[in-house]
């Protein structure tokens, strides 16, 4: 409804991001509260949160307890009797049980009452989502106001109302706002929610979402939304959750408002505030003046209306005005869009800014007194040490102007409860607190990466530690020699393969001993109080490929970088030498990479590069694992479709060269399947993650030798070469 005399209908309205953390109920209420105070102290009338914000998305199995359910509404209460509610709109996230069945719902408040129960239409069951696992796809059945909540006991008696609606319904105020809801997964599909709810003449749509981080996606989601409203015009405004909530994925947050395609304001992707709020002031009149200038809109609305009987009992009605009070005054403080439109981090940025947010949570939430990195002074443990490095920069900066980061930056440095104004000056200062990298070096370890750990280890102010294992493994091969009177080679050294392996192997398993064996005991040779939580550091492609020592450094507490790309790595390696000055990660960047478990081919110069290089002994670069990894797990490829598929792109190989590097790929890769059931829990950043335990569900016993399948490639080979195949060349 238009205000007086052409004044315009002005409505300020608020979302946020929220860090959340399933199951802590009282935590979650306290942060909700919090958002819901900042949004009236902005003039909002309307607050959107995130998906399930009441619980925490990642509660799982937990959903299936009836006393994540009863808790739940306990925190309903609680907000709506601290007020959070009082004359502004509420739009929670919570689980809701009608008529014996759990959906993942929508909770819309105002002034101590609640309007409308709303339930999500379309789940989300992909990559690391299960949500049917808990919930059920609402299905509309009947007219709005015929489907009828009974509300707790408890509830009914400190609200003084026994019922709400429950079904697909939208709001609409006394001065005409109306306001909808769709639900994350539902913006996704073919036939979104927010398309019928703008068809309606709905002005005002909030999706409250739990969108987990992964490279290259927020700018996917974004375009979503700002494509909706250009398309049906409208006010967007999008929620999601922010941070660790207990699980491998990071929420990255990046709520952000839009009005008929333009964004009018958006908050960071990555952050370490636990609470932030956005709002922007808007004519109503602009949203109704936009739809009504597309002439095929206008016909769609009222063939939409004529095709549904039950359009006017989808109206729930809202009995007080939301717009402002003075509108010809407001009308002066407009939000204007964006100049720059989107704000998108760049994949180097979400490499590091992501995993460091992460790590941050879970270090204040586990209780530990810091991370203990064993840092070899390659590009892998080397990116974990920088994105360490990035966490206590957001940290530092932070601190100063926000209270709940200055009270867990403390308590995570053990500094005395009454030392209330004490925060770390520097990033490096923080990081001597919290990060402690340990070189483990051998007799086969370069001179060059010994080198560079250190400077590292400078550079960002960690407490650094260099500690030859030698006679660790001297010690171990000398037990095994005198219990079988054999004592294996090096096979440059007339020993066989397997001996080789052995003596790599357990140079590799001793450095996870020695990492959980420091990890407990450092901070009490320092006269500190705690445990350190051990950081591991193998990549995505080398899980994929299997090349890792099982329980080496590559099992540890968590994995910051186990589902990022070795090319990926380096790249915010390069970004981060510029970023936090730091020449040595160029360094790093362009070093080789090795194991160094061998020993060198030669000793004449103790400065150069170690000779056991990565690539040559896996037969594929990291590359070429980058396209397997894409191929087996975002284009659903086997062996057979793998190899058709690179023959387009591999002009520069002949057909056995690609066969046997396909072939070479999925041996390796059925041999060593069993390493991931025992995979770090790793920051899940990357589509074609090989993670066993949630992401990547497939078996771990193959047929390693893929005969059926490796016989078709062999055909497809000979049928090539023959002149035969689909790729034959005509003769020029």
């Amino acid at each position: 409804m238009p205000g007086p005399f052409g004044s315009g209908s002005v409505i300020t309205v608020a979302t946020c991001t929220l860090n959340q953390w399933a199951l802590d109920f009282d935590g979650n209420v306290e942060r909700s509260l919090q958002s819901c105070r900042l949004a009236k102290a902005a003039g909002a009338t309307y607050r959107l949160g995130p998906e399930l914000e009441l619980s925490g998305y990642g509660c799982e199995d937990h959903f299936l307890e009836q006393d994540t359910f009863a808790h739940c509404w306990e925190s309903l209460l609680e907000l709506l009797q601290q007020g959070a509610s009082d004359d502004l709109v509420c739009d929670f996230g919570m689980p809701v049980l009608y008529r014996g069945v759990r959906y993942n719902c929508r909770v819309l408040c105002y002034n101590r009452q609640i309007l409308l129960v709303r339930p999500k239409t379309s789940l989300a069951d992909n990559g690391n989502y299960r949500e049917s696992r808990y919930f059920t796809a609402y299905r509309k059945t009947q007219a709005i106001n015929e489907e009828l909540l009974l509300l707790p006991k408890a509830v009914q008696e400190a609200l003084n109302q026994r019922t709400c609606p429950f079904g697909l319904g939208y709001l609409q105020s006394n001065d005409g706002v109306s306001i909808g809801c769709e639900s994350c997964e539902e913006l996704w599909t073919p036939n979104a929610t927010h398309i019928d709810l703008a068809l309606r003449g709905v002005e005002i749509i909030g999706n409250g979402s739990g969108s987990h981080h992964e490279l290259r996606k927020l700018n996917q989601r974004l375009e979503l939304m700002v494509g909706a409203t250009r398309k049906c015009g409208g006010i967007y405004l999008y929620s999601n959750q922010r941070g660790c909530d207990g699980g491998r994925v990071y929420y990255d947050g990046g709520a952000i408002i839009v009005c008929n395609g333009k964004v009018l304001a958006q908050a960071p992707q990555f952050s370490v505030k636990d609470v932030q709020v956005i709002t922007a002031t808007v004519d109503l009149d602009e949203v109704r003046s936009y739809r009504a200038s597309i002439p095929s809109f206008g016909i769609q609305a009222v063939h939409n209306h004529g095709q549904d009987a039950l359009a006017n009992d989808l109206c729930i009605d809202c009995p007080y005005d939301l717009q402002a009070q003075d509108s010809a005054l407001m009308m002066t403080q407009i939000t204007l869009p964006q100049e720059d439109g989107l704000n998108i981090s760049s994949p180097q940025e979400e490499c590091c800014l992501g995993p460091a947010c992460w790590l941050w949570d879970y270090l204040r939430r586990s209780g530990a007194a810091g991370y203990l990195l064993p840092l070899s002074g390659g590009a892998d443990s080397s990116s974990v040490c920088a994105i360490v490095s990035a966490m206590c920069h957001l940290v530092v900066e932070a601190a100063p102007t926000d209270d709940q980061v200055a009270q867990d930056v403390r308590r995570v440095c053990r500094r005395p409860e009454d030392d209330n104004d004490w925060l770390p000056k520097t990033p490096q200062e923080l990081a001597s607190h919290v990060l402690h990298t340990i070189f483990m070096g051998t007799e086969n370890s370069s001179e060059k990466t010994t080198s560079r750990a250190k400077r590292l280890g400078e550079a960002v102010g960690s407490y650094h530690l260099s500690v030859p294992i030698d006679l660790m493994v001297n010690a171990v091969i000398t037990v095994f020699a005198r219990a079988t009177d054999r004592r294996p080679q090096f096979e440059s050294r007339g020993g066989s393969m397997a001996e080789d392996l052995a003596l790599q192997n357990i140079q590799a398993r001793l450095r996870m001993v020695t990492a959980y064996l420091f990890a407990q005991l450092v901070p009490w040779t320092r006269s500190r109080t705690g445990f350190l939580l051990v950081l591991g550091s193998a990549n995505v492609d080398e899980g994929l490929r299997g090349y890792m020592t099982k329980y080496d450094c590559s099992s540890a507490d968590l994995n910051p970088i186990g589902a990022i790309s070795k090319g990926d790595l380096k790249a915010m390696l390069l970004w981060a030498s510029e970023r936090y000055d730091m020449e040595v990660l160029r360094e790093i960047a362009g070093a080789p990479p090795t194991a160094e478990l061998r020993p060198q081919a030669t000793v004449d110069d103790i400065n150069a590069e170690h000779s056991q290089l990565d690539e040559e002994e896996m037969g594929m670069s990291y590359e070429e694992l980058g396209w397997f990894g894409r191929l087996r797990k975002l284009s659903r490829c086997g062996p057979v479709s793998m190899y058709r598929k690179l023959r387009v792109v591999w002009t520069h190989l002949s057909p056995s060269e690609t066969a046997e590097k396909v072939k070479r790929f999925f041996f390796y890769y059925g041999v060593n399947r069993h390493k991931m059931c025992t995979l770090t829990p790793s920051y899940h950043a990357e589509g074609y993650s090989p993670d066993d335990n949630r992401f990547d569900l497939r078996q771990f016993l193959y047929n390693s030798r893929w005969p059926r399948q490796f016989r078709v490639i062999d055909e497809l080979v000979e049928g090539e070469q023959s002149g035969d195949g689909p790729n034959k060349k005509k003769d020029v």
